[in-house]
């Protein structure tokens, strides 16, 4: 029996795919708890419209996350913060300090998960942060951190 998998199972394949399994598991066990539908001319149809439409939205993902590469080439961002005696902050500066610095002063939103920070910001200068965007699309933040007066 032809069965298309509406989930991910285990030894059998991933969401979307077309599988051969005995009448019986695909009937007793795939059909009844929604894991797989019939392979019928109707629901390969509608698994080839699924698939062109999730092709299409992971371009327009890939085309925005080039986009925000390009637009962070260049871009400064500047972050108040009060040092201690020896120029140390009393904090760290975080990635949802930056993040928000960045929507506030570029109006560019990128969530805090997509910052990486190798080491965290305790000083106040320059620093250069990497943004992983998805789709293997990185950019970078060039980040001061200057003293608050």
């Amino acid at each position: 029996m032809k069965v298309i998998l509406q989930q991910d199972v285990k030894g059998q394949g991933k969401k979307g795919q077309m599988v051969e399994v005995s009448d019986g598991y695909g009937r007793n066990y795939l059909l009844p708890r929604k894991l797989a539908v019939e392979a019928t001319a109707d629901n390969l149809n509608t698994m080839k419209l699924q698939e062109k439409a999730r092709r299409a939205e992971e371009a327009r993902q890939k085309a925005a996350a080039l986009e925000t590469a390009e637009k962070l080439k260049g871009l400064t961002v500047k972050i108040y913060a009060r040092p201690g005696k020896d120029g140390r902050l009393f904090g760290a500066i975080t990635s949802k300090e930056i993040s928000e610095a960045l929507k506030e002063q570029h109006n560019i939103e990128i969530t805090k998960q997509k910052i990486v920070q190798e080491d965290p910001i305790r000083a106040c200068g320059g620093y250069q942060v990497k943004c992983k965007l998805g789709f293997e699309i990185s950019g970078t933040i060039n980040l001061i951190v200057a003293e608050e007066k």
